[in-house]
């Protein structure tokens, strides 16, 4: 009889080499040995494999496929807005060193034939941008200056219109009249009896004075006359003096009279009509004056916001200009890309097929801005691995993991978990239903003959159990949630109830129903809907084994 359990030792041994081909091959042959040669193998009567359940250390993993890729790739993408050519590039593979990168070595060249022309035409531009600012700042600079004369023009004016107010009728006087008139409305009918006011003082004080004076000087001189008019009068009566002398002072008395008379007169129209007429121009004048120095005001300050909205205005005109200027000068320096770093050179058309048949990167080539035109690869790797989603959840950051590469079998590498993606990658249009995570696994250590896009096998160590009982992963079938062994405790294999713990590819850990030493089947029966296991005295040879055994 073959021992089976070397087998499986082999077996679970050779999944965790390099060379996961032979295990696998190994596996094949003992499923060949057991379904051509199942009599020196199994039980006369059911024709079964069995295995002999051991303790042994137990290691469950997650092995999936991926491919190499550069860890940390400097990616070196165009910045040139809209579409450009190629000019130059450095070759393929070229590396980058340390003095490359601080001697600013020039990796791609973009045409910027297109861009130096605008950025002349930019200029004239901005220089007429200039222009029209400086002209603005000297407006805005001679408008300050104009509204300040003007102003202090209409200021002198509202003084003079006080002054002259003042003159004319006194300061108590024009005080009074300012503050108590608001309009010009009424203004005659309010001053018509302030003649008399003794606030009077000024101009009108004195025309009041002169005209009254007058009077007094013209009663006086017919006082005068008519008292020798009467002597007069007398003396001719008795013959002294002739007719002409009569006659003579009666025309003083009269042309007394009558100065008297228009002394009287001039002094009721300068209280009726001049002084009301000249306090109410005086006060229009004032008034009339404050209005103007409003309306300078607000004139000088719409100027004002006017040559400021002006200036504000040229000045964003410039700034807009010295902008564009400022982007067309990085636009032009974005088409010389410098070595940002060390590494090999590895065009971005090289990492897919359809890149490196439909738009390679070459000289001549269009490229649109941030199209990634190569990358710098060090000689860090990491894993992409491709993790199905019955899986992902095992998986954690920070666990090991061994890495095999198909280019190189005969070596092993050790890494650990980076990353994990939130979410499912895109479908893929030949495997819809297929939902994986990409996964990446770092490689330890640098290795220059790696290189990206080599196919890889990721074994990511979920955990490691410590002599646990252990059966072949086929040895257990599941039936509505429940899982039993077929036990050889005499020479039929009897359906036995187990309690499983963690499984990998291979081995599934025992935690309750089996001994150690104690043989199953490797091929137990599946059961039909009406078939049940044997119990409490029931017929156990009622039992009806298909063609493969249950599932976990």
């Amino acid at each position: 009889m073959i021992d089976l359990n070397k087998l499986y030792r082999l077996a679970g041994k050779g999944v965790r080499k390099p060379t996961v081909w032979v295990g696998g091959l190994l596996v094949i042959v003992i499923v060949l040995v057991l379904w051509l040669n199942p009599s020196g193998l199994a039980d006369p009567d059911h024709g079964q494999g069995m295995y002999v359940a051991d303790r042994r250390d137990l290691t469950i993993n997650v092995t999936e496929s991926g491919s190499i890729k550069t860890q940390n790739a400097v990616e070196v993408k165009s910045q040139v807005e809209g579409q450009t050519t190629i000019v130059s590039i450095v070759p393929e593979g070229t590396e980058i060193t340390q003095k490359d990168v601080e001697g600013g070595k020039v990796l791609v060249e973009l045409d910027s034939s297109e861009l130096r022309e605008r950025f002349a035409q930019q200029e004239m531009t901005l220089t007429q941008a200039k222009a029209s600012y400086e002209e603005a700042t000297a407006e805005y600079a001679i408008q300050v200056n104009e509204n300040e004369s003007e102003i202090k023009k209409g200021q002198i004016q509202v003084t003079f219109g006080m002054m002259d107010l003042q003159k004319y009728a006194g300061a108590g006087l024009a005080k009074s009249l300012i503050e108590g008139i608001e309009g010009i409305k009424d203004l005659v009918a309010s001053v018509a009896g302030l003649s008399e006011s003794k606030e009077l003082g000024g101009s009108a004080l004195q025309t009041l004075r002169d005209l009254q004076s007058k009077i007094d000087l013209a009663g006086e001189e017919l006082k005068r006359a008519g008292s020798k008019l009467e002597w007069t009068r007398k003396l001719y009566d008795k013959k002294y003096v002739s007719r002409e002398d009569l006659e003579a002072d009666e025309l003083t008395v009269t042309r007394n009279t009558i100065e008297r008379d228009q002394a009287k007169t001039s002094l009721e129209l300068f209280h009726q009509y001049e002084f009301p007429k000249e306090c109410a121009k005086l006060v229009s004048d004032y008034q009339e004056a404050c209005r103007e120095l409003q309306r300078i005001n607000d004139r000088c300050r719409s100027k004002l916001a006017q040559a400021e909205a002006k200036r504000t205005s040229s000045r964003q005109t410039l700034d807009l200009q010295q902008t564009r200027q400022d982007k067309l000068k990085k636009q032009i320096d974005a088409c010389l890309i410098h070595a940002p770093s060390t590494g090999m050179v590895v065009y971005s058309s090289s990492e897919s097929f359809w890149e490196r048949s439909r738009r390679p990167i070459e000289v001549g080539a269009q490229v649109r801005e941030r199209q990634k035109l190569l990358s710098l690869n060090t000689t860090k790797m990491e894993v992409d691995a491709q993790v199905h989603e019955v899986r992902v959840n095992k998986v954690k950051m920070g666990q090991r993991a061994r890495i095999t590469v198909e280019a190189f079998p005969d070596k092993s590498f050790e890494g650990k978990v980076l990353s994990i993606s939130p979410l499912a990658d895109p479908q893929n249009w030949t495997s819809p239903d297929l939902k994986v995570y990409t996964t990446k696994v770092s490689i330890d250590g640098d290795y220059g003959f790696l290189k990206p896009g080599m196919s890889a096998k990721v074994e990511i160590i979920v955990n490691e159990l410590q002599d646990v009982l252990c059966v072949p992963i086929q040895a257990v079938a599941n039936r509505s949630g429940t899982k039993f062994c077929y036990v050889f405790a005499s020479e039929k294999a009897e359906p036995r109830e187990v309690q499983t713990g963690e499984f990998n590819e291979n081995f599934i850990a025992i935690v309750s129903g089996l001994q150690p030493g104690e043989k199953v089947s490797l091929n137990p029966p599946r059961w039909t809907q009406t078939d049940q296991p044997a119990k409490n005295g029931e017929d156990k040879d009622n039992h009806k084994p298909e063609t493969q055994p249950a599932e976990l």
